[in-house]
């Protein structure tokens, strides 16, 4: 049997890292919901939303009669290029709250055992991806910093939607990596996306020209799928990536690591966490690399083996080459609701 830590679900320890903590639910002082739902994105539409209750001009509202919750991130950002003067206003008020409640946030976290000495923390997510979450981000970097909190926070190299699948490379069992690509997958609360990854540890052994060759993603949420119909569409979805490898002659290992929201037991079973996927995935006795598996085609002759790890877990790892320089770092990811996850370097 192989001894490397990477072959199994939700591996805590891999060569030079161990994951100390992920899917922390720290519960709000004042006992109403978690800490981390008051930095998610949808805390930001609350403050925006309380914005625009407060806002008087004797005009209008700027944004109309539009439900916060119905204006596009892309709209938001575009207001804070040369939109309205007023609607400006109002986006950079609720930039303000937020970056206060990330600060927050962050603050908690740093007081957990588990986040004890860390110096920096990746900051991922779909939020930070537009441009009123980088900004609330580096307000909230400025505001610790200010504070002297001790911590660094800095934003994802990658774009998010790649982070959850170049984060497998350091997770990836060995003999995946010897091979020129392998499979992995994000499943989040709105869209499922697959890629074929190539480790490139050749070029560098440290991961960081890791690459996505080539990518499929599906937004389930508009078509509220039954867990069933999601299983199925995600197979069809990897078996395109398969075909394309073989059409491509890209040596593919048989391999799929899978990322998704929740607590992962190491027999590969949600635990908890996974209320935003489509479907009972905690159901007992339900297993996702066993119902994947059983849809997917054979690679060079065998059936491709699949792991799961949390989403947050494996969206940090994507900037593991640039926490060299720390002992202890961390990850929050801000979307629907807030990932996290805490890690340890060791010396090789």
């Amino acid at each position: 049997m192989s001894r490397d830590p990477r072959n199994r679900h939700a591996a805590l320890r891999i060569p030079g890292l161990s994951i100390d903590s992920c899917n922390l639910a720290l519960a709000a002082p004042d006992g109403d919901g978690f800490v981390g739902d008051r930095a998610s994105q949808t805390a930001f539409r609350a403050l925006l939303d309380a914005r625009r209750r407060q806002h008087f001009t004797g005009e209008r509202d700027p944004f109309g009669r539009t439900p916060t919750d119905a204006i596009s991130k892309r709209d938001l950002d575009l207001v804070l290029v040369g939109g309205d003067a007023d609607a400006a206003h109002l986006v950079h008020a609720a930039i303000e709250d937020h970056a206060e409640r990330l600060a927050e946030v962050v603050r908690c976290f740093l007081a957990q055992p588990e986040w004890t000495g860390v110096k920096r923390i990746v900051i991922g997510g779909g939020f930070p991806g537009s441009r009123a979450g980088a900004l609330s981000v580096r307000r909230a970097a400025r505001l610790l910093k200010l504070a002297r909190a001790g911590v660094e926070l800095t934003l994802l190299r990658h774009d998010g939607d790649d982070a959850g699948l170049l984060g497998w490379v350091p997770l990836a069992p060995a003999t995946a990596l010897r091979r020129a690509a392998f499979l992995a997958v994000d499943i989040g609360g709105t869209n499922i996306r697959c890629g074929l990854i190539a480790p490139r540890l050749d070029q560098r052994d440290d991961g960081s020209r890791a690459t996505v060759l080539e990518r499929s993603q599906w937004r389930h949420a508009t078509e509220s799928p039954d867990r069933e119909e999601a299983i199925i569409r995600m197979a069809a979805m990897l078996n395109g990536l398969i075909a394309h490898a073989r059409t491509l002659g890209v040596d593919l290992a048989p391999f799929v690591g899978i990322a998704c929201p929740g607590q992962i037991r190491q027999d590969g079973r949600i635990a908890h966490g996974a209320q935003n996927l489509p479907g009972d995935w905690e159901a007992e006795g339900f297993s996702v690399a066993g119902a994947l598996g059983a849809h997917l085609d054979r690679i060079g002759g065998r059936a491709p083996v699949v792991h799961l790890h949390n989403d947050a877990v494996v969206q940090g790892l994507s900037e593991r080459p640039r926490m060299q320089a720390v002992a202890r770092w961390g990850v929050l990811t801000i979307g629907t609701g807030l990932g996290n996850a805490s890690y340890t370097n060791h010396p090789r």
